[in-house]
């Protein structure tokens, strides 16, 4: 008589596909966020957000804050520069004041950015763009010191 048992569930480890950070609708947050994969904004944040894996900011967000990640939604509101290392999909409800660095982007008809939008192709353009984008990044921390305020 053979014995069968059933296969074992295994549970892959996904990295940037799980998803690791969740900020609900009607949440605000304030202080930067390190997301170790995928992070999911639909409610407010105010500081920065850095993901080492994919972003997507929803149509009810509101965002003042510098955004890293490798595949970056924008659905709502940005206020703040985007790094983006793969691509950047900006919704047609999606308004960004920033500046966008990434290698490639796609934009709905009817999204509003202001800023800059800058398109790496080469390594060399990439690693420029990463630099001028901490270089902004490390700016606005200085500006927005309580030390540099007048009371």
């Amino acid at each position: 008589m053979a014995i069968t048992t059933k296969p074992k569930l295994q549970i892959k480890k996904q990295g940037v596909f799980a998803i690791n950070t969740i900020i609900g609708p009607g949440s605000f947050v304030r202080g930067d966020i390190e997301a170790p994969g995928f992070a999911r904004i639909d409610g407010n944040v105010k500081g920065n957000l850095h993901a080492q894996g994919r972003v997507v900011i929803g149509e009810s967000a509101r965002m003042k804050s510098s955004i890293t990640g490798t595949t970056i939604t924008i659905g709502g509101v940005v206020d703040g520069n985007i790094l983006a290392s793969e691509r950047i999909i900006v919704l047609p409800s999606a308004l960004i004041i920033g500046d966008i660095f990434t290698r490639r982007i796609e934009a709905g008809v009817g999204c509003i950015i202001h800023g800059k939008v800058r398109v790496c192709k080469s390594e060399d353009s990439w690693e420029r763009a990463k630099s001028e984008f901490k270089d902004k990044r490390q700016a606005s921390l200085v500006s927005s010191s309580p030390y540099n305020q007048r009371y």
